[in-house]
């Protein structure tokens, strides 16, 4: 009785919940979700110390037009990002939380935004809903999108995108916002904007209407919104001219495309593992998602998930230099996919039991085996965590077995609850325990070292995020050029390895944190 009033009641509210109060909704949990203890850990190399880096000299310089990095041209990316972390300064000083807030806060915004693109495009909410929500408690999307990065904020540009394509069929109008977003991408993440588009046009095409390629404010909306990006593009090439070009677009952009860049490679399959590695338990419904976008190709949404998943994922795979962090794009096509369906099994009960229960009951045994390896590691908010998620994923595999299919509701709540407990720890950048910890290390040169100073390391390579809390540039140098730059009274950096081979005549060791010591000459 309790779980047929449950579903009475889901499937209520699913027809006549207002849509503003659902918006609002998905906004609160995402913006929850996304903010929770957002600061409670050391910014990540490398996109993260770099922007923070150029963020805090046009927080100091006030230079918003020609961002520098220690000093540098800052070539690399389009400036919006840097732009608005270094308004949060502002606001709220240097610090983690105001690094990552305004990334954050627009990456949470594409929880509500697909809801609006999905319930256009299928012309129904309950799909939209479930596509808003696999969105929200998919791991890449919420991991990347807390961190201060471009590509949580250049998806939901495209949502918006796509939210003012689909409305402008009723609309002509929302054909304006069209060409600010385009102009806001470009802002964002540069040449990436052909891609998104591309598939924009062609999902014009594939959804025949071509009318509104000939529709004045589409025009005039590109014309407006894409000006910021035109002048601000024009500035650095009339003053660092081609030097600006062959970084910005040559480096960054074509030389991606057709050759291996700092090592970064992997075979076409790469990102196919990426979604596999990360994507549970929602890909055990992508396959069912996309048979049925093809069965729809014909409709708004199926060209749309087809579209954006085959282009995109197609264009990515096939370039040579490989990123984990490329991928985010795809995510809202699978989601909407994966959307359709849960909301056709919601509807008509039709289950693959076995595979099913087989599926969410590993997950649920390897979140017995993580209970045992966090209590091993002493990790009290990660036991919990695995806690949940063998309990969630282990009624949800009952529920299947049953074929009831409140499973879904016990998914997202799952989900949910386990990434909202991963956020609240300090291991959700994994990465940071790629290398020695910086904070201490960087205390250590503040206390002893004047902002701005040049440092050499011994350390395999240079980290941004380093620079960014020492407040000095430590650049990586070999035992010959450490020893010449000793000679001539530079600070040196040391691993305890190192420092044995160093000649520290005549030297002062002024101290030593986390396994380096920091040293000068006399």
């Amino acid at each position: 009785m309790y779980r047929t009033n449950i579903v009475k009641l889901f499937t209520k509210r699913t027809v006549i919940f207002p849509e503003k109060e659902w918006l609002f909704s998905l906004l609160v949990i995402s913006l929850v979700l996304w903010l929770i203890f957002l600061g409670n850990s050391a910014l990540r190399d490398w996109d993260e110390g770099t922007y923070a880096i150029v963020a805090r000299e046009i927080y100091r310089t006030g230079n918003w037009l020609y961002p520098t990095i220690q000093g540098e041209p800052f070539l690399l990316k389009p400036p919006l990002m840097q732009w608005l972390i270094a308004a949060c300064y502002h606001l709220g000083r240097v610090q983690e939380l105001t690094t990552r807030l305004p990334g954050t806060v627009l990456t949470a915004l594409g929880v509500p935004l697909l809801y609006l693109v999905g319930r256009l495009a299928f012309n129904e909410s309950l799909p939209a809903l479930f596509a808003a929500l696999v969105y929200l408690t998919m791991l890449p999307v919420v991991r990347h999108g807390r961190l201060a990065m471009l590509d949580g904020m250049t998806i939901s540009f495209f949502l918006l995108l796509l939210f003012c394509l689909l409305k402008a069929r009723q609309n002509r109008k929302y054909a304006l916002g069209v060409g600010f977003c385009l102009g806001l991408i470009i802002l964002t993440k540069g040449m990436i904007v052909l891609l998104l588009g591309a598939i924009a046009i062609l999902f014009l095409l594939a959804d025949r209407q071509l009318a509104l390629l000939k529709s004045p404010y589409l025009w005039v909306g590109i014309l407006l919104g894409n000006a910021p990006a035109i002048a601000w593009y024009t500035a650095q090439w009339q003053r660092y001219g081609n030097t600006f070009l062959e970084v910005h677009f040559q480096a960054q952009a074509y030389d991606r495309l057709v050759q291996t860049v700092e090592g970064n490679s992997g075979p076409v399959w790469y990102y196919l593992l990426e979604i596999l590695k990360y994507g549970f338990p929602w890909l055990l419904f992508l396959p069912g998602g996309l048979y049925l976008a093809w069965k729809k190709r014909h409709d708004t949404w199926g060209s749309l998930v087809l579209l954006g998943t085959i282009i995109y994922l197609g264009t990515i795979s096939l370039m040579r230099t490989k990123l984990p962090w490329y991928v985010m794009p795809v995510y809202p096509f699978l989601a909407l996919a994966i959307g359709a369906n849960l909301s056709e099994v919601w509807h008509n009960r039709y289950f693959r039991v076995r595979s099913w229960t087989i599926f969410l009951a590993i997950i649920s045994i390897a979140g017995l085996g993580g209970c045992v390896y966090f209590f091993l590691k002493k990790e009290s908010v990660l036991i919990v965590m695995s806690i949940v998620l063998v309990i969630s994923m282990g009624i949800a595999a009952w529920l299947v077995k049953q074929r009831d299919r409140n499973f879904i509701p016990v998914l997202f709540s799952g989900m949910y609850l386990v990434l909202a407990l991963l956020m609240s720890s300090q291991s959700w950048i994994w990465e940071l325990n790629e290398a020695f910890p910086v904070k201490p290390v960087a205390e250590l040169i503040r206390a002893n070292v004047s902002p701005g100073t040049q440092i050499y390391t011994s350390f395999a390579y240079e980290r941004p995020s380093l620079d960014f809390y020492s407040d000095c540039k430590v650049t990586a140098a070999t035992v010959p050029i450490l020893q010449k730059m000793l000679s001539n009274k530079s600070y040196l950096l040391l691993d305890n390895e190192t420092l044995q081979q160093i000649n520290l005549t005549g030297s002062k060791i002024i101290g030593a944190a986390n396994g380096f010591t920091l040293i000068t000459k006399n």
